[in-house]
């Protein structure tokens, strides 16, 4: 892996990792398009600069580390257990269902599902304007929503958020329940794997992981931001169109 692609690698994370749209899929289908081997070390750059993306949402949200939010990191917990223990349990057959169709069959059916309860949301109906009120019984179902993320090309923030919008958060709630999920996800996916391929790296691969970190962690953070004032304003159902587009556009390219 050379710098430029470590920089484009590292946008392509910070922009995606938070928006509904797979992060996984995108940096899959980019890393394809650059003709990058699938070898050990670039596999691990992917995975461990996610940890930039988690530190962008400390920085963005550091208003809830504090012991007053305990409650809070309860839910987030609840919410991260059904993937962790799902996860692990089927580990294998996850990792051998990580094709390009798969992948752009899942954009597709995302994006639909995403049209659909858009379609259907009230806004009358979504009482939880705030993370800090969701109940415990709504962030298990989120936890839940959260396991189709397994499927790749399906997206973590995408199936929390879903989950989210139809237990009856609001926009920002959902989006903003799905930043701090994320922490936990990550921590485990990007540990786990830095434990495991640290000593792969080579000199010049440091270079390389601390470029692609420092670019995923700034645009990481910037998209957050972006992100909660687009949804101020607007619904996610630009993010369902460009799911379905982007979806098709893989399957013309790889079928």
């Amino acid at each position: 892996m050379d710098i430029f692609q470590a920089i484009i690698l590292g946008i392509v994370e910070g922009l995606t990792e938070f928006l509904p749209i797979s992060s996984t899929g995108h940096m899959i289908v980019v890393a394809n398009w650059m003709g990058m081997d699938e070898n050990a070390e670039n596999k691990a750059f992917m995975v461990i600069i996610q940890l930039a993306a988690i530190l962008a949402v400390v920085l963005n949200y550091r208003d809830k580390f504090t012991l007053q939010k305990v409650d809070l990191w309860i839910k987030v917990l609840i919410g991260f257990l059904p993937l962790a223990i799902v996860g692990f349990l089927f580990k294998d057959v996850i990792k051998e269902s990580f094709t390009a169709e798969v992948v752009a069959y899942m954009f597709i059916v995302g994006g639909i599902i995403f049209l659909i309860v858009e379609y259907f949301y009230k806004e009358e109906n979504h009482h939880t304007l705030e993370v800090e009120d969701i109940t415990y019984k709504q962030a298990g179902w989120i936890g839940f929503a959260q396991m189709f993320a397994l499927i790749p090309g399906t997206s973590r923030a995408g199936s929390t958020i879903v989950g989210a919008l139809l237990v009856g958060l609001s926009r920002r709630a959902s989006a903003e329940f799905s930043f701090l999920l994320a922490i936990p996800v990550m921590l485990a996916t990007s540990g786990y794997d830095l434990l495991k391929h640290y000593d792969e790296f080579t000199q010049e691969g440091i270079l390389t992981l601390g470029i692609g970190f420092i670019v995923s962690f700034v645009v990481a953070y910037l998209t957050m931001m972006f992100f909660i004032k687009f949804l101020e304003k607007f619904t996610f159902v630009a993010f369902g169109v460009y799911r379905i587009l982007f979806g098709l556009l893989l399957l013309a390219f790889y079928l």
